[in-house]
């Protein structure tokens, strides 16, 4: 069995810094690439930040400069760094991972449970 668990988010105030993390538990398995993803309230689910199991990296522009996404893959683990949170920042976030089973010779997307993240004004 294949899980994401993710910690740290929380309560912030705007301007203040959280750190994301989401470690990969599972067997037998290849990483590729790991991302985050969040939802505000009323609005669909987005892109944040991926990176490749290379080390490539993209952000959605709202983030870019604030934010900084990070693996490491002895511990299967991916992190967000999130710097100058604003309000608009506050969203329910959700870490992801594209797996190849190795047994199985399969692909597979799993995802977090999710980590609120509220940035107050």
């Amino acid at each position: 069995q294949v899980q994401l668990v993710e910690s740290g988010g929380g309560l912030v105030q705007a301007g203040g810094s959280l750190r994301l993390s989401c470690e990969v538990y599972g067997r037998r398995i290849s990483i590729n690439t790991m991302g985050w993803h969040r939802q505000a309230p009323g609005k669909q689910r987005e892109l944040v930040a991926a990176v490749t199991s290379g080390g490539s990296t993209n952000y959605a522009d709202s983030v870019k400069g604030r934010f900084t996404i990070s693996r490491d893959n002895a511990k299967n683990t991916v992190y967000l760094q999130m710097n100058s949170l604003k309000p608009e920042d506050t969203a329910v976030y959700y870490c992801n991972a594209d797996l190849l089973l190795l047994i199985e010779g399969r692909y597979l997307e799993i995802w977090g449970q999710g980590t609120l993240v509220t940035v107050s004004s």
